[in-house]
């Protein structure tokens, strides 16, 4: 399912580099988000993940680094694998609203669903989403420690939320941990839910 090694190193070094990831703090085919609404959506035409699809998290595509956003525009990124330093950073481009933001990501897999087979790249610089990047980081690296022979988590797209002063209702991603598979992927996914109409969420 994932080649073995993917941005260097071996499953048992990844484990020490997962942990490095700031709490506060090769891509797939597919950009995935999470939009306002607390929908999961993926691609330019922004189509709605199947709620009931599995994903598997790839341990070796978590990066960290850096982005500058223009206006609704990417004005300069450096992402690394987090067996690396964080890149060092020169002045923000021109017309970067916030300069350079934080950021960390990692891919992952459709395993069932109407999307089986799909790869997706996730990255994200607000401080719910770093937090569930993270989060999902340790708990690979506890898995590592503990059962090193099956360290790719499968997980279901969820979401939380809380209320902001300001904005009102925030969502935040959830990665639901539901078992554990090998780098082969030698554990079969769970059955295909039923079909469902699909809808593409507007921005």
């Amino acid at each position: 399912m994932f080649p073995v090694v993917q941005n260097g190193g071996s499953i048992s070094t990844i484990a020490t580099a997962l942990r490095t990831l700031a709490p506060a703090a090769a891509a797939g085919v597919a950009i995935l988000k999470m939009d306002k609404t607390g929908h999961w959506v993926f691609g330019a035409d922004q189509t709605e993940v199947d709620a009931a699809s599995l994903w598997a998290v790839n341990p070796f595509s978590f990066v960290h680094g850096f982005i500058a956003w223009g206006e609704g525009e990417v004005l300069g990124e450096k992402m690394v694998s987090i067996t690396s330093p964080l890149p060092e950073l020169e002045a923000a481009p021109p017309g970067a609203k916030r300069g350079w933001e934080e950021q960390v990501g990692l891919s992952m897999k459709c395993l069932s669903g109407e999307d089986e087979g799909l790869e997706v790249r996730y990255t994200v610089t607000s401080v719910g989403g770093k937090r569930a990047v993270q989060a999902m980081g340790v708990k690979i690296a506890e898995r590592v420690d503990t059962n090193p022979e099956s360290p790719v988590p499968v997980v279901s797209l969820g979401k939380e939320h809380y209320v902001h002063k300001s904005y009102g209702r925030i969502y935040t991603p959830l990665f639901d941990v539901k078992k554990w598979i090998g780098m082969e992927g030698e554990v079969k996914a769970e059955p295909e839910a039923p079909a469902r109409r699909r809808r593409a969420i507007a921005e």
